[in-house]
Parts: C-alpha cells; structure tokens; sequence
C-alpha cells in the first residue's frame, strides 16, 4: 500500500506522502480488528491494574504472616511489599509490551 521510497533527502512532499500512507495503514488495522477502541483499552486498564495489585498483596499478606511468626530485625511486610510491587510492574510491564507489540504493523 505505501509508495515506493527512494533513498534521499526528506523533503515536505515525501513526509506528507509518509504521513498518508501511515494514516492508511493505521486505517486499515482499525477496520480489519473493529471497533474494539473502548472496550479493549478498559479491558487492558483493568488487567494491568490487578496485575500490580494481585501481587502487591500477596506480598503484603505474606510479609505480615512472616512478621508475626518470627519478628525480628527485618520488617518482612514491607520488604515483601516492596517485591510485590516490583513484581506488579513487570508483569504489567510484559503485558502492555505484548499488547503494543501486537499494534505495531
């Protein structure tokens, strides 16, 4: 669909023809997958969302059932807090990475 591109310098006329055929790309992928704009962004919100929070609690759970069993010097609630929440944002990392991924044309 995109027009041939010759190597050389960008002129205003070859990034407006860039611009159009990206534009028609874009408009194809949208037509081709529906109308999935909303429903799928509220979809990806709420599983990026428990994603970060499942785990950050389950962090927080085991961190305070370790602290009343064997207290001590190190505060497990907030260092298993602490993995839980870097745990979330990998995993919410992959997921929106494997969700742009299949975006790109």
């Amino acid at each position: 669909m995109a027009a041939e591109r010759s190597p050389g310098p960008s002129t205003p006329e070859r990034r407006f023809e860039e611009n159009v055929a990206r534009k028609a790309t874009r408009r194809a992928r949208a037509e081709r997958e529906g109308d999935r704009s909303l429903w799928f962004s509220l979809g990806l919100f709420g599983l990026v969302g428990w994603s970060v929070a499942i785990p950050t609690l389950l962090g927080l759970a085991a961190g305070i059932w370790l602290d009343t069993r064997w207290p001590g010097r190190v505060s497990w609630t907030l260092t298993l807090l602490f993995v839980g929440i870097a745990l979330g944002c990998a995993n919410a990392w992959y997921w929106v990475s494997q969700e742009s991924r299949d975006e790109t044309p």
